[in-house]
């Protein structure tokens, strides 16, 4: 005889109402089966009402309904920009929400640091969701790979077309990522990757390429290195995500991956591990701040 799960369910409000909410982590939440989505809030009342019935959940917009959000949930999850989600991450930390943030934190070191320092203070739980750290197929050849001794050198290469001629892709409407480019917005996912298997990065040099494209070399502390191309403005038949390593083994390519949809199912399972065990999940508020860390000082060699 097996005795039934009594755990509730994980209250989880959504901050936010844009295309990446709409398309993944509403309804991730929506269905998850440890999960209850308590509450959508958005900025534009209209929209946070659209998505919210869409998901049988309440609305909330305004100051007062960040406020009514968080007391009515145990986590949130962010759809935000950057900038707008590290200072109400902070307000949520210290509401004692646990933290789903999107990748960046924050496009600032001070705006990162004030989310990690307040998630520690706070002693809450936090992911930052880099999508290949929780899709399935990726997340488990990061750990193989990272099992792996004696890589010498790897290659990242993640280049999109959003901003390419005759684009028609909603996400390219995002002012934040018009403005901070493919550095920022898919920089975190291959630094998500690479260190973890070849060690931290104690030397980096950016360099421009052409339009929005950033070309970063970095070294690892295990002594490997990487070269890193990042960019959403190539054409659409240069446009694509590959990641090799080479070492004493051969050479190990990552696999692709199913979507993130269901790479947000994994980051929403980490964080209520974390939650339950109190360990902290290796994409955690932490590892967001080193991330933005390594990104200005990107953007800041690149120009």
């Amino acid at each position: 005889m097996t005795t039934a799960d009594t755990t509730p369910p994980l209250r989880i409000g959504l901050l936010g109402t844009g295309p990446w909410a709409r398309n993944t982590q509403a309804p991730a939440l929506a269905a998850h089966p440890g999960v209850e989505l308590s509450g959508v809030w958005g900025r534009r009342a209209e929209a946070a009402d659209a998505l919210a019935a869409a998901h049988g959940t309440r609305a909330y917009t305004g100051e007062e309904g960040v406020d009514a959000l968080l007391e009515a949930s145990d986590a949130v999850a962010f759809a935000l920009p950057p900038d707008v989600q590290a200072p109400l991450a902070v307000r949520a930390a210290e509401a004692g929400c646990h933290l789903l943030m999107d990748k960046p934190v924050a496009t600032t070191v001070a705006g990162a640091r004030a989310v990690a320092e307040a998630a520690e203070k706070a002693s809450v739980a936090s992911v930052v969701f880099c999508t290949l750290r929780f899709a399935p197929e990726t997340s488990a050849w990061i750990a193989e790979q990272a099992a792996v001794d004696g890589w010498f050198t790897a290659r990242a290469q993640w280049l999109g077309s959003l901003y390419a001629a005759g684009s028609s892709s909603e996400y390219a409407d995002s002012p934040w990522r018009r403005d901070k480019g493919g550095l920022w917005d898919v920089g975190p996912h291959a630094l998500s990757v690479l260190i973890p298997v070849l060690g931290d990065v104690e030397h980096l040099t950016a360099a421009a390429g052409p339009a929005d494209t950033t070309h970063l070399i970095l070294r690892h502390t295990s002594g490997a290195s990487s070269t890193v191309t990042l960019g959403l403005s190539a054409p659409p038949g240069a446009a694509g995500v590959e990641i090799e390593l080479r070492g004493e083994r051969g050479t190990a390519s990552i696999p692709g991956w199913a979507g993130a949809e269901t790479a947000f199912r994994g980051a929403v399972d980490a964080l209520a591990e974390a939650v339950r065990t109190g360990v902290p999940h290796a994409c955690d508020a932490r590892f967001g701040l080193h991330l933005t860390e390594l990104l200005a000082a990107a953007q800041a060699q690149a120009g």
